[in-house]
């Protein structure tokens, strides 16, 4: 069991509430259960209790067992002075305040219905690839629509942070921010850090020197990205003359490239090849050295789509990696690897702009543009897919990611609206007790 079923219990009154004592048998009475608290300090604020005859306000805390409250050093704590109530599955020590006061306690071991312990059990001690597949038919159309729609909001609010921190070690320069945003999606799941690491270490200052020149650009790019390769008999002369113009330029500007080793070419299928990658990003600066510029100034998703649409040099469109040939090809970059970009680059840098200017439009235009796209392929959504959920839009995709590794892997079930329809859906105390198997590997695991 986890200390989250005992907010989940709080937070919805899901246990007896008849006759409530404290240890020392002193009448409770709730009058106002409090908020949440996701942040450091007691678990739930602004509560209202009456405690033997006396109206108390203030916060309360949760522990599975009492003793957890000198393990988490709250003890010495004076942020916890303000507790008014110690929630516990059990209590096995008394706890007191930095004044020397005993801090009433409520034990809920006896109190909670054996439906909701036993649902709460079967969905923390499963195998299946999200606890509650077997039973997502329970949760309506409307309440899965309302939970994906306030999930999505949580990925965008988290996705947003993350680019406002690029952002401030950017120095607040939203066009290097993008740069690097946009390298990075190009980069894909596989690639991606390594293609960050090099917008890092080239700065667009010097890629905006140089954007006159694709050769120039390109030299840039392979030679700070390590995989420019050595002098060999027989090479291209394309391969002499970026070598020569990175010695020049790396002098110039004090260049470092990153180590080869970062990239990944295995198990990847040859336009997604990281060289090809470089490629594009340097033809795409070729044509626009002001990229979030535009975006902000695109109409629509279309003329966003046109702004990703850029052919390669003519040694490109026959490689895909150096000194090896291959069928001739534009190598443009492709719808997926186009959307990738749309979602993980632009649509983070409007949510941000929109949040940091406070300008609604670039936030609601964050979200338009989620709606206006096709839902991501990817194993993922494929599975949520065959479990019934399938995404209408590249939002809903989003939001099914998010719930998958934010709250579905970690199990946080008794957060989830879902978890929550499934534990409540029934009358609590006739729901099926556990079989003599589940109960067995349910006190394993508590130890």
């Amino acid at each position: 069991m986890k200390e989250d079923f005992l907010h989940y219990l709080w937070r919805l009154a899901r246990f007896d509430l008849r006759d409530l004592r404290t240890t020392e048998g002193e009448p409770i009475t709730i009058q106002q259960f409090g908020t949440h608290n996701s942040n450091a300090g007691p678990d739930f604020d602004d509560a209202r209790i009456q405690i033997g005859g006396l109206q108390w306000a203030g916060r309360v805390e949760m522990h599975l067992y009492s003793r957890e409250w000198y393990d988490h050093g709250h003890d010495t704590d004076p942020a916890y002075d303000g507790v008014i109530l110690h929630v516990v599955l059990e209590e096995d020590r008394p706890v007191y305040r930095t004044d020397g006061s005993r801090i009433p306690c409520l034990e809920l071991r006896d109190r909670i219905p054996a439906g909701v312990r036993n649902s709460y059990w079967r969905l923390m001690h499963n195998e299946y690839w999200v606890p509650c597949q077997t039973q997502l038919q329970y949760a309506s159309d409307g309440i899965r629509t309302v939970w994906l729609q306030r999930i999505l909001a949580e990925r965008l609010t988290r996705r947003g942070e993350e680019f406002a921190a690029l952002l401030q070690s950017c120095d607040r320069d939203w066009e290097e921010a993008f740069y690097r945003s946009v390298a990075r999606a190009m980069g894909g799941k596989v690639n991606g850090e390594a293609m960050q690491m090099l917008a890092t270490s080239l700065p667009l200052r010097i890629i905006l020197r140089h954007k006159h020149s694709l050769l120039q650009l390109e030299a840039l790019l392979f030679g700070q990205s390590g995989l420019l390769p050595d002098e060999a008999d027989g090479e291209a002369a394309y391969l002499t003359q970026l070598r020569r113009e990175y010695a020049l330029l790396r002098v110039k500007h004090d260049l470092r490239p990153i180590p080869a080793t970062a990239w990944r070419f295995l198990r990847m299928r040859p336009n997604n090849f990281p060289t090809v990658r470089i490629a594009q990003l340097a033809c795409l600066y070729y044509r626009s050295g002001q990229l979030f510029g535009k975006a902000l100034a695109a109409a629509n998703e279309r003329e966003l789509r046109n702004m990703f649409d850029v052919s390669l040099s003519n040694y490109w469109r026959t490689h895909y990696r150096f000194g090896t040939p291959a069928d001739a090809s534009d190598r443009r970059l492709g719808e997926q690897a186009v959307r990738s970009i749309l979602i993980n680059a632009v649509v983070p840098a409007y949510f941000t702009y929109g949040r940091l200017r406070s300008d609604q439009r670039y936030h609601d235009r964050s979200i338009e543009l989620l709606e206006a796209l096709p839902p991501e392929r990817n194993q993922v959504v494929k599975k949520w897919r065959e479990l019934g959920w399938a995404a209408a839009d590249a939002g809903e995709s989003q939001a099914l990611l998010e719930l998958k590794k934010n709250y579905c892997d970690a199990t946080r079930c008794t957060s989830c609206t879902i978890g929550c329809r499934i534990m409540g859906r029934s009358d609590p105390g006739a729901a099926p007790l556990l079989t003599v198997n589940e109960e067995a590997r349910a006190y394993r695991l508590a130890g």
